[in-house]
């Protein structure tokens, strides 16, 4: 009788560790689905610094737009200022093709 308990127990084993093993395999579905979930997560963080780097790009602009607004006043002023004091300033060289689109939006 021992023998036969012996071999129900290693049968009952045996069947507990393959019922765990199928319990424990995923399946492709759930492997799809955290898949899915890894690129998802890693494409929100690469839209988050794209996002902020656009930002940053956006601030620079604005700040070289600012700086070429108050370099085209200033020599304004100074234009009129050496007018005022009865002398000639020097001719203005000629603004650079690329530049130009860039100098007429702010009325150059």
């Amino acid at each position: 009788m021992n023998g036969i308990a012996s071999v129900l127990g290693t049968i009952a084993t045996g069947g507990l560790a393959a019922w765990a093993a199928r319990s424990a395999k995923r399946t492709k579905s759930q492997e799809r689905r955290d898949d899915f979930t890894t690129v998802t997560t890693r494409m929100d963080k690469e839209i988050k610094r794209l996002e902020l780097r656009q930002v940053e790009q956006q601030e620079q602009i604005t700040g070289q737009g600012a700086a070429i607004a108050w370099l085209v006043t200033d020599r304004g002023r100074l234009v009129g200022y050496i007018r005022r004091a009865g002398g000639e300033p020097p001719a203005p060289r000629p603004i650079p093709p690329r530049a130009r689109p860039y100098l007429d939006s702010i009325d150059v």
